[in-house]
């Protein structure tokens, strides 16, 4: 009895130790830097979703705690793109070449870098899924994004 009583007493302690989100799957974005994630993505055949941000912007925060946690989004950006973050203040040069004025920033840019368009703003997670999912079947090239929200 006294050894059941230990091992649950330690089983316990266990839980208690190791945090939550450890025990939880860990669908997260493949973020890759600039330089990696273009070269990917020619490797690879993929279309790039580039994002722009800074630490002191609040929509962008906002965009890393509900947009980028939608499993939905997820799920998208990594199977049909090749994510980038770009902080606009460590990587001027970068923000300078897309014309970024205000965050977050977001472009979609083709397998050979590209630019297909931009999407300046926060968006949220079902929108942003809605815009994934028209880039990503190129039904761009074909139809407006109001005609490809009929269509689903």
């Amino acid at each position: 009895m006294k050894l059941k009583i230990m091992m649950f007493i330690i089983f316990i302690s266990l839980l208690l130790t190791f945090p939550v989100q450890a025990f939880a799957p860990s669908g997260k974005i493949n973020w890759q830097t600039y330089e990696q994630g273009v070269s990917m993505a020619k490797n690879q055949g993929k279309k790039i979703f580039l994002y722009f941000h800074a630490d002191w912007c609040k929509y962008c925060v906002k965009m890393g705690i509900t947009t980028f946690k939608d499993s939905q989004v997820i799920d998208l950006l990594n199977k049909q793109f090749i994510s980038i973050q770009v902080d606009s203040e460590k990587q001027e040069k970068i923000a300078y070449r897309y014309g970024i004025r205000g965050l977050p920033n977001s472009w979609f840019l083709k397998k050979d870098a590209t630019r297909i368009n931009s999407l300046p703003g926060y968006v949220d997670g079902p929108v942003f899924a809605l815009i994934l999912k028209y880039i990503g079947t190129d039904s761009f090239q074909k139809m407006s994004f109001q005609e490809f929200t009929k269509t689903l």
